[in-house]
C-alpha cells in the first residue's frame, strides 16, 4: 500500500475519496434497488442497473473530481502557496463527496413523491426555500432531522480523512507535473465522457426499459441533478431530443392531425392562428377558472376515484363533467400553461417559466383584456413562485391577490391561505366586479391539496389516519369547494358567469410505464346557470378546455391555440409531457416519443386504465412528433401570439433550430 501510495503522490487523496464514493454511490443504488425490487425485476433490470450504475458513478466523479486532481499535480506543494492549495484541495474532496451523500440521502423522499430520482424539479424547488422548508418541516421532518445529524457528522470525519490521506505525500518533480497533468485531464476526460462517440454519456444512453424510475436508478442523484442544470440553461428544443423535421412537413402533419379545413388558418406568419367562432350567441360571460391542485382523478368519487369528493360529485350531477380528460403535465406551471394558455407540452419548462414568454404570449387573459373584460389571480400563497406573478401581469393579468392580501386569515399553512380563505376573498372579488358592471376573468389557484397537507380543524370527518395525508386534504380542498358554490349559487353574479373547475395535475404521478396515463387523468366539470347536466365520456385534454370556455362565454376569437372547442368538436386525442417523455394517445392508440430512441406503439384501455405494447403506428408517431416539435418551434420563433403584437413576426426557416 505504501508503494502505491507513494506512485500515485498527489492523487492518493483523489483515489481514496472515488473508492470511497463508489462503494457510497453502489450501496445507496443496491439499496434503492432492493426497495424497488419488484420493479426492478419486472424490467430485467438487476445487470443494467448496477452495471450501467457503476459506469455513471465512475463518470459523476471524474467530472467532480478531474480538475482538482490536475490542478492539484499543479500546484501542490509543502510550502506557501502549495500548502494552501493542499487545503483547498481537501475543501473540494469533502464538500464534493457531502453533496452526493447529502442528494442521495433525498432520494427516497423524492422518489416517494415523484417515482423518479431528484431532476430538474429537484433544482426548480430549490429558489423557494420558505414554501419548501415549510414542506419539509412540516410533512418531513423526520428526513429532515436525519439528515441534520448525519451531514455534520459526515462532512466532520471526511474533512478528517481527507487530512489523513495527505500526510507524507511524495511531491512530483516540477518537469513531470504538467506531463501529469495532462494525462490525468485526458483520461478524466474520457471517463465523463465514457464514451469514443460523438454524444458523451447521458440518461438516455444507459436507458433500457420502460419503467423510468428503474432506468433512473443506473444513474445516481448527483449525476441526474447536474444534468438536469445543464439542461435547464439550453432550455432544450424538442428537436434535440426526438429528432427534426421539416418546418413545411410539420406544419403539414399539424394541421392534418388538427383536421381543420385549411380556411380556418388566417395567417402565414403565426401557423397555428384560426378564427373561432363561439357556440354561445348571447351577451358574454364572466370566466372562472378554478384550478385545485394535485386533485387527480384516483380522489374523485364521481370519476371512480375515493370517495373524498362528495361536494364535487354533487356539482357534477349540476354540470358538463368531463370523464376521459387527460392533464399535459405533472406540475402546476404545466396545468397553468394548458388551461390559461392552450400551449401544448415541451421537454422544456413550461412556459410561465421562460424567458421568452414574460410579455406577449398568448393568454386568456390578454385575449380578453382587449374586449374589456378585468382580468385577475387569486391565490393563497405567494404569486411569486413558479415565476407566476411575472408571467401573468407579461401576459394580460391587471391586477393578482396573493398571501399578502389576506387579512387575518382564518388558518395559514406552508403554502399560504387556506383554501376556504381563498374562495371567500374570490366570492368577495366576484361581487365586487359585478357591481361594478365589467366582466371579469378571473383565475383561482387552491393550494391546501399539497404536502404536507395542512388544513383547518373541524371541518371534515378524517378518511384516514394519521391527519395529514393526501386522501385528507383532498377531502378538505373538497369541503372548500362546495362551500364556495353554496356561496355563489345564491350570488347576483351566477347568472352571468361560467365557471371551470378542473386540476392541474394529478398529486402522485407514478408507475412502471413510460409515461403512467392513469396518473394523468384529471377531472374537469363546467359549471353555470346555462350548462346542462352532462357527463362526457370522450378522449379530450386540458389543452382544450380554454378554446371551449370562449364559446360557451359567447366570445368570437382569431386565436393560435390547438385544443378544440368541445361543443363542436370531438378530437379524441391527448398530449402528456412525462419528464422528458412525450405522448400522443388518440383513442386506444398510443405513441411515446423518448430522447434520443425510437418512438414505441402502445395500446391503452381506459376501462382496465391497462398499457400494453403495440406495433408502432407510423402516421400517429408523425403526429407525435409535430405535436412535440411545435412547442419549441412556436416559442423560439415568437409565433404564439395574438395577430396584432406579431405582425413583424415571420417564419425564418434559414436560422429555426427546430427544422433543420
Amino acid at each position: 500500500m505504501n508503494k502505491f501510495k507513494q506512485r500515485l503522490g498527489t492523487l492518493w487523496p483523489f483515489f481514496g475519496f472515488v473508492v470511497l464514493n463508489l462503494g457510497l454511490l453502489s450501496g445507496s443504488r443496491l439499496g434503492l434497488a432492493l426497495w424497488q425490487a419488484e420493479r426492478v425485476s419486472d424490467a430485467g433490470g438487476w445487470g443494467p442497473v448496477l452495471l450501467q450504475g457503476l459506469r455513471v458513478d465512475v463518470s459523476a466523479l471524474c467530472w467532480l473530481f478531474g480538475v482538482p486532481a490536475v490542478l492539484t499535480l499543479l500546484l501542490a506543494g509543502r510550502q506557501g502557496p502549495g500548502r494552501a492549495w493542499m487545503g483547498l484541495m481537501r475543501l473540494w474532496l469533502t464538500m464534493g463527496t457531502g453533496l452526493l451523500v447529502l442528494l442521495e440521502l433525498a432520494t427516497p423522499a423524492f422518489i416517494n413523491t415523484y417515482d423518479l430520482r431528484p431532476n430538474r424539479l429537484f433544482i426548480e424547488y430549490l429558489i423557494y426555500p420558505k414554501e419548501v422548508f415549510g414542506m419539509l418541516w412540516q410533512g418531513h421532518l423526520p428526513a429532515v432531522l436525519l439528515a441534520a445529524v448525519l451531514m455534520p457528522a459526515a462532512l466532520w470525519g471526511l474533512w478528517r480523512w481527507s487530512g489523513r490521506l495527505c500526510r507524507e505525500l511524495t511531491m512530483p518533480a516540477w518537469y513531470w507535473r504538467p506531463v501529469l497533468a495532462l494525462l490525468v485531464l485526458a483520461l478524466g476526460l474520457l471517463g465523463g465522457r465514457s464514451t469514443l462517440g460523438h454524444r458523451g454519456l447521458n440518461p438516455a444512453l444507459v436507458a433500457f426499459s420502460t419503467d423510468p424510475l428503474v432506468n433512473g436508478l443506473a444513474l445516481n442523484s448527483a449525476y441526474s441533478v447536474g444534468f438536469a442544470l445543464r439542461q435547464l440553461g439550453k432550455e432544450e428544443s424538442a428537436s434535440s431530443l426526438y429528432g427534426r423535421m421539416e418546418q413545411g412537413e410539420l406544419l403539414a402533419t399539424l394541421h392534418q392531425a388538427q383536421g381543420r379545413p385549411e380556411q380556418d388558418y388566417v395567417s402565414a406568419a403565426l401557423p397555428s392562428l384560426t378564427h373561432n367562432t363561439s357556440s354561445y350567441r348571447g351577451k358574454p360571460k364572466n370566466l372562472v377558472i378554478i384550478l385545485e391542485e394535485s386533485l387527480g382523478a384516483q380522489f374523485v368519487g364521481a370519476l371512480g376515484g375515493l370517495p373524498l369528493t362528495p361536494e364535487f360529485d354533487k356539482l357534477a350531477r349540476q354540470g358538463w363533467l368531463f370523464e376521459q380528460l387527460y392533464a399535459t403535465g405533472t406540475r402546476s406551471v404545466r396545468g397553468i400553461e394548458a388551461v390559461v394558455t392552450g400551449f401544448t407540452p415541451t421537454p422544456a419548462r413550461a412556459v410561465v417559466k421562460l424567458d421568452k414568454s414574460q410579455t406577449g404570449f398568448f393568454t386568456l387573459a390578454q385575449l380578453l383584456r382587449e374586449r374589456g373584460y378585468h382580468t385577475q389571480f387569486i391565490y393563497g400563497g405567494e404569486s411569486h413562485f413558479d415565476n407566476m406573478a411575472s408571467f401573468f401581469l407579461g401576459n394580460g393579468f391587471e391586477h393578482i391577490v396573493d398571501q399578502r392580501d389576506f387579512e387575518s386569515p382564518a388558518f395559514e399553512g406552508s403554502w399560504g391561505v387556506s383554501d376556504e380563505d381563498l374562495f371567500a376573498r374570490a366570492h368577495q372579488e366576484f361581487e365586487r366586479l359585478h357591481d361594478k358592471g365589467n366582466p371579469f376573468f378571473s383565475l383561482v389557484f387552491s393550494s391546501s391539496n399539497h404536502d404536507p397537507f395542512e388544513f383547518p380543524d373541524d371541518r371534515i370527518e378524517l378518511y384516514e389516519q394519521p391527519r395529514a395525508t393526501r386522501n385528507n386534504a383532498a377531502k378538505y380542498a373538497d369541503y372548500a369547494l362546495g362551500r364556495f358554490f353554496e356561496q355563489a349559487q345564491q350570488s347576483d353574479y351566477w347568472q352571468d358567469t361560467l365557471f371551470l373547475v378542473v386540476a392541474d395535475h394529478d398529486s402522485r404521478t407514478y408507475g412502471p410505464e413510460l409515461v403512467p396515463v392513469p396518473h394523468f387523468r384529471v377531472p374537469a366539470l363546467l359549471l353555470g346557470e346555462d350548462i346542462a347536466p352532462r357527463r362526457d365520456g370522450r378522449l379530450v385534454s386540458q389543452i382544450d378546455l380554454p378554446p371551449t370556455l370562449l364559446s360557451l362565454a359567447g366570445i368570437d376569437s382569431d386565436n393560435p391555440m390547438l385544443g378544440r372547442d368541445l361543443t363542436r368538436y370531438s378530437p379524441n386525442r391527448a398530449l402528456m409531457q412525462f419528464d422528458q417523455n412525450f405522448a400522443l394517445l388518440k383513442g386506444e392508440d398510443m405513441v411515446v416519443l423518448q430522447p434520443e430512441q425510437d418512438a414505441l406503439g402502445f395500446q391503452y384501455d381506459s376501462g382496465q386504465q391497462a398499457l400494453t405494447p403495440a406495433p408502432l403506428d407510423t402516421e400517429l408517431a408523425q403526429q407525435a412528433k409535430a405535436y412535440a416539435l411545435w412547442g419549441s418551434l412556436a416559442y423560439q420563433n415568437g409565433l404564439y401570439r395574438l395577430p396584432d403584437e406579431s405582425a413583424n413576426v415571420a417564419l425564418n426557416e434559414e436560422s429555426s433550430d427546430e427544422t433543420r
